[in-house]
């Protein structure tokens, strides 16, 4: 276990850097992506040492919704869903702060796409913390150019090949759906427990996520927004909608550790989104459809 270091508040220099890259996120999809949003920017929320600032937007040309919630809180006793993989520090008291992201865009050729990032300094010991977070891209129809941006920009946060390597195999493992056999969507990155050589260099990770992701996906972004798209393409949006919310339902950790934090319930599913159909027996049908839906099946490697 790395060693928490002395001096300097480094819990305070997380929450205030990961709010930071709130406000610079809330700018890129506000107002870069897609001004005409209606945006809902509840009051931030402090009692004690915690703080609770959700942000939504909604009903925009280009983007249906949007999240990008930022939460510090403290709590007497970690939750199971943060704790499983670290029984020792069951029931510990703890602080967190966490920056979560997702995008649904309104047009079908516009990727969803989510980001997220977090601290957690446990009270054991010497103190344990650990970062954790990641970026990963849900198309709806498959671009290789999109592809190879979005996995280029997570190698190039990473500090080396073997690291990008290590949390883009932990990426596939984690956003699968093992009730349909597939993938959610074309992966990125994926850490957890991360504490290794040192603060510094896992802090420095963690912000090179939170900027690259908005490099990437504006990037992508703009590539596709001019697109023209079908009534079927959108309803085929829908149908791999319906595959997001399955996923952040039944096997997203984040959910379970919002349900057991008791945190306010429509921030821990602001992720949801707005629109979905489940329809019986809905397969891919087109060329375009059968192509993406075989590569969630079968992960690649992009790079």
């Amino acid at each position: 276990m790395a060693e928490f270091p002395s001096g300097g508040n480094l819990v305070a220099t997380v929450r205030d850097a990961f709010m930071s890259q709130q406000d610079a996120t809330w700018d890129t999809l506000t107002r870069t992506l897609d001004p005409s949003v209606r945006t809902l920017e509840t009051a931030p929320v402090e009692y004690t040492q915690s703080i609770a600032r959700p942000r939504v937007c909604s009903d925009g040309d280009l983007i249906e919704k949007a999240a990008c919630s930022f939460t510090h809180s403290y709590g007497d006793e970690l939750p199971p869903a943060a704790s499983e993989r670290n029984p020792d520090l069951a029931g510990k008291p703890f602080s967190a702060s966490a920056l979560s992201v997702i995008v649904h865009p309104r047009l079908p050729r516009i990727p969803t796409t989510h980001m997220n990032v977090r601290f957690f300094h446990v009270e054991h010991g010497d103190g344990h913390w650990y970062f954790g977070g990641g970026m990963d891209l849900t198309p709806h129809f498959l671009y290789e150019d999109d592809a190879l941006t979005w996995h280029e920009h997570a190698r190039d946060a990473c500090h080396d090949e073997a690291q990008y390597r290590k949390f883009k195999q932990q990426c596939d493992t984690y956003f699968y759906l093992p009730h349909r056999q597939e993938a959610r969507g074309i992966g990125g990155l994926f850490f957890d427990d991360f504490n290794e050589p040192d603060f510094s260099r896992c802090f420095e990770l963690t912000l090179n996520v939170c900027e690259h992701f908005r490099v990437a996906y504006t990037t992508i972004f703009n590539r596709r927004k001019d697109l023209p798209f079908t009534l079927d393409d959108e309803m085929w949006m829908l149908h791999r909608r319906s595959r997001y919310a399955e996923f952040n339902l039944i096997h997203d950790r984040g959910t379970r550790y919002g349900l057991q934090s008791g945190r306010r319930i429509e921030s821990v599913l602001a992720s949801m989104p707005p629109r979905a159909n489940w329809i019986y027996g809905r397969d891919a049908e087109t060329v375009e459809e059968r192509q993406l839906q075989a590569c969630l099946q079968k992960p690649r490697q992009w790079l």
